[in-house]
């Protein structure tokens, strides 16, 4: 029941910071905070290598299955629990959320309660999307991550705060819409081979070929439709290119908190669910169209790394960033190799860690100067040594710098690939998306030496020095944390591998065949 009691603290936590007064919000919802966080590393010691939940191999750590009603000849449930892939995800996200709070105690200074209240809810519902192991349970929360961020960034955010949430939402939903509608095709052409929305359940009846026709389409047709429109729905909110023009405008309207929960956490959602619905659930489909899929993460890779390069405000810089480093994702996931989707994954833990990271930076020097603009301000190295030590460490380990977890993951997900015999012509395409970390060591050095380097620039009525130590602090256990998984990956890369080993073995005839 360790599941069901960090959600339970967490939502009753998010509801009592909401009703209660606003000079007690900030340090009660990190206190709150700090109880899921603690769950989580529990689970995180106790967790004993189950393999993978949706496979029959697998099994389910920290399970609780409860019917809940009857819809036609299907069951839904309360269904929830970890593996090796999800587990992580859950440690990053209150991580984060930790952090992201302690962050916000600069920046928001007004209806502090409903500000609170909705991070701790926004963590509720990322939780669910990462525990959930019923179709019906996961969209509840996958959809209701959709409702907190929508008001964080509409109420707390920049100028045109409300022009990005709605783009944000409509994006996003007609995403899910197109997703639900791929799942259910699949569902739907399982027929009576299935009696619950469970996604084991879902997961080994399509595995074992008991995939039936459906609208008059035949089962190989059905999977290539379910499979595009499920990836569709997936790639909106990773995003890949071309569908990621909502993110900049998001990011740079949100408040930095709520940017550093987007990149670190929101963003996982879209490559996690990919990794569990379609190269999970559909490996031969996906072998067919390797070369395709390949293409869209070579493509986000080198696209927003030079969309990047031409920003001139540091949270676009961030944000074009982040595009380009989920590219690495999806060309880990598709070399469906052991470090392919074990880097895959590992590098999902550690560009939320080094995103939340310089995101967080950004805003204390935000809180600072009042500009994030690249060009209006310069040696601020002599005015916050600390901090911008912290940020020159932190893009140095976006950059790759051995010794951070950048380096492994993307070390991890180049070999992986390399060693991949599903994706055709995969020694160019990976050494295509190679040239990725030049173009990011580019605009990084660029803006480091723009605004950090030189002599002080930025006239202001009010005096600019070293950040307040909560800052500091939480920015630092962010840098340590990204050197501590890249000098020791291991800590988590077995729990990883434990997952998506199986996952590999599994489908290798398949992916023989697609190849």
């Amino acid at each position: 029941m360790i599941v069901e009691a960090v959600l339970a603290v967490t939502l009753t936590g998010a509801l009592l910071v909401a009703v209660g007064p606003d000079r007690y919000a900030a340090k009660l919802a990190t206190v709150v905070s700090v109880l899921p966080l603690a769950g989580s590393l529990w689970m995180w010691t106790e967790y004993a290598g189950e393999g993978n939940a949706l496979l029959e191999s697998g099994e389910v750590a920290f399970q609780t299955t409860v019917e809940w009603l009857t819809l036609g000849q299907y069951t839904l449930q309360w269904y929830v629990g970890v593996d090796g892939i999800s587990l992580p995800l859950l440690v990053l996200t209150t991580v984060l959320t930790t952090l992201a709070l302690v962050s916000s105690w600069t920046p928001i200074d007004e209806r502090q309660s409903q500000f609170y209240g909705l991070m701790l809810l926004l963590e509720t519902a990322l939780i669910g999307v990462f525990v959930s192991l019923d179709f019906f349970l996961w969209f509840v929360f996958w959809e209701g991550v959709l409702i907190p961020m929508y008001f964080l960034i509409a109420v707390w955010g920049g100028p045109r705060r409300k022009y990005a949430a709605i783009k944000f939402l409509v994006y996003t939903n007609i995403a899910s819409l197109i997703m639900f509608a791929g799942l259910f095709a699949l569902i739907f052409g399982l027929g009576d081979s299935i009696t619950t929305l469970s996604l084991p359940e879902i997961t080994q009846a399509v595995l074992a070929d008991e995939l039936g026709s459906f609208a008059g389409l035949e089962p190989d047709t059905l999977k290539m439709f379910a499979f595009f429109l499920l990836f569709l729905g997936f790639a909106v909110k990773v995003p890949l290119v071309p569908f990621h023009t909502w993110l900049p405008d998001a990011h740079v309207e949100a408040p930095t908190p709520v940017s550093v929960m987007l990149a670190g956490v929101l963003l996982k959602m879209g490559t996690y669910a990919l990794l569990r619905f379609n190269f999970t659930m559909l490996p031969d489909v996906a072998a067919d169209y390797a070369l395709l899929i390949a293409a869209f993460g070579v493509v986000s890779v080198i696209y927003g790394a030079v969309l990047a390069l031409a920003q001139r405000d540091m949270k676009r810089i961030v944000a074009y960033s982040s595009i380009s480093s989920m590219g690495y994702v999806i060309i880990g996931l598709i070399a469906y190799t052991p470090h392919g989707l074990g880097g895959a994954t590992f590098q999902m833990i550690s560009h939320g860690l080094i995103s939340g990271l310089l995101f967080m930076t950004v805003g204390v020097i935000y809180n600072a100067t009042h500009t994030r603009m690249v060009g209006d301000m310069s040696g601020l190295a002599n005015r916050m040594p600390w901090t911008v030590g912290i940020f020159i460490t932190g893009a140095f380990g976006y950059m790759g710098l051995p010794l951070m977890s950048g380096f492994a993951a993307e070390v991890l997900v180049f070999i992986g690939a390399f060693q991949t015999s599903v994706v055709p012509a995969a020694p160019l395409l990976t050494a295509l998306s190679m040239f990725g970390i030049v173009i990011v060591a580019g605009y990084l050095l660029w803006a480091m030496q723009q605004t950090l380097f030189g002599s002080f620039e930025l006239e202001t009525d009010y005096e600019i020095g070293p950040a307040p130590i909560h800052d500091v602090a939480s920015i630092g256990v962010l840098l340590g944390l990204v050197v501590l998984l890249g000098v020791a990956p291991d800590l988590i890369y077995e729990t990883i591998q434990d997952g998506v080993n199986p996952l590999v073995d599994f489908a290798g005839a398949a992916l023989t065949g697609g190849a």
